[in-house]
């Protein structure tokens, strides 16, 4: 018996089964759940276009801007707002439990108010002519100015006249946005707003000042309601079918490959574990289909285990050492299994490319997946095989499937 190489064996077994222990904690305290699996309203809004008046790139950045600000209003916790395409609009919201609330508040026309410390609207969106983000002339300080029209102008000199020292709020619907103080009045219908911490910020109080309402009208082409109990119950049984699957996929790898089996189960926890580290060190919203991919992932992992050990099994079979067998039956399967995870990752390209949401998420997964898998198959697997057949306990051909 080798002690030095038996010794590695247990190691390098222990330091997986003490990672895998470690890590079980903090990653599912930390997994994020998509709404397919908590629960939540998928919604898909497209701006109405003709032919004679094409949607801008502005407005629909305006749009997006507004329901930002709409839905943090119902306290969702890290909702996903993003464009797509030149015209639509797509919003997650995981886990909002009133999600009739929250299409009502989508579909409705926003209101732009300047309201006095008393509540008295004074200006109102209509009397708004233009407002646009800036640098301070002179220095860098970020200033949103705002132009209002003639009727806007003469309103706004009286309030501002009648208000110096005190404050004048800006509300979109009835969230506030900004609570400004006049420092002087303002008679040329030309203001300016200060007090924001970059260019960025000022950017998207101006966006909102310009959208009294919807700047282009949306349509709600597509909803999905997910309740609850519904996500609930497709966790339960994604977690079951993960547990039966890979619980199936261990006892097939033992019972037919004895010794290289085990280390295949030993490569594939370490695997799993690496893999969903990085998602959720990633921050990855875990949904169904990124569990399709994770799982899918994993069936890649297994099958580069399979073809080293088959190469293996051959080199036995022809009479060589099994240190000998071990080096040249990973030498054989490595091209093999090059080529094969370099055609599922040109696919996972293009679907990451072509791909939106879930379609993107299953990409993200798998590609991981496959780029894990050739570090644990091909390193991992052949340190771990290198140590059991040096430790001269597993020495045995027929323990190789042999």
């Amino acid at each position: 018996m080798n002690a030095r190489k038996t010794l590695q064996l247990v190691a390098l077994i222990l330091v997986v089964a003490v990672a895998a222990a470690l890590s079980y904690g903090p990653i599912k305290q930390n997994a994020k759940l998509g709404l397919d699996l908590q629960g939540g309203l998928y919604v898909v809004l497209q701006a109405e276009e003709t032919p004679d008046r094409k949607v801008t790139k502005e407005e629909m950045q305006q749009v997006q801007a507004i329901m930002e600000q709409r839905i943090n209003g119902l306290g969702v916790a890290e909702p996903r707002i993003q464009l797509e395409g030149t015209n639509r609009l797509l919003i997650e919201l995981a886990g909002i439990q009133d999600p009739d609330k929250a299409v009502d508040l989508i579909g409705k026309t926003a209101v732009l108010t300047f309201r006095t410390t008393d509540g008295k609207t004074v200006i109102e969106g209509k009397d708004l002519k233009e407002a646009k983000e800036a640098l301070e002339p002179g220095s860098k300080t970020a200033i949103v100015q705002m132009t209002l029209n003639s009727e806007g102008a003469k309103k706004f000199a009286d309030v501002t006249r009648a208000n110096v020292g005190k404050p004048i709020g800006i509300y979109l619907d009835q969230d506030l946005l900004q609570n400004p103080t006049v420092t002087e009045p303002i008679t040329g219908g030309q203001a300016r707003i200060t007090g924001y911490g970059s260019l960025e910020d000022a950017r998207r109080i101006a966006l909102l000042l310009n959208s009294g309402a919807l700047p282009v009208k949306m349509d709600m082409v597509e909803k999905q309601t997910v309740g609850p109990t519904l996500g609930a119950e497709s966790l339960d049984k994604s977690e079951t079918a993960a547990i039966i699957g890979i619980g199936l996929i261990f006892a097939f790898m033992f019972l037919y490959y004895r010794v290289p089996g085990f280390v295949a189960i030993i490569s594939l926890i370490l695997y799993s574990v690496i893999v969903v580290g990085i998602l959720t060190w990633l921050h990855a919203t875990w949904t169904l289909p990124g569990i399709a991919g994770f799982l899918l992932s994993l069936g890649v992992a297994v099958d580069a285990n399979v073809i080293i050990y088959e190469r293996l099994k051959d080199e036995l079979r022809h009479g060589k050492t099994l240190r000998t067998a071990i080096e040249d039956g990973f030498h054989r399967a490595f091209t093999t299994i090059l080529d094969s995870n370099v055609t599922t990752l040109i696919s996972v390209v293009v679907l990451y490319s072509l791909g939106t949401g879930p379609i993107r998420g299953f990409a993200i997964t798998l590609g991981i997946g496959i780029v894990v898998s050739m570090f644990t198959a091909i390193s991992f697997t052949r340190l771990l095989l290198r140590s059991a057949g040096g430790s001269g306990i597993l020495n045995n051909k027929k323990l190789y499937g042999a």
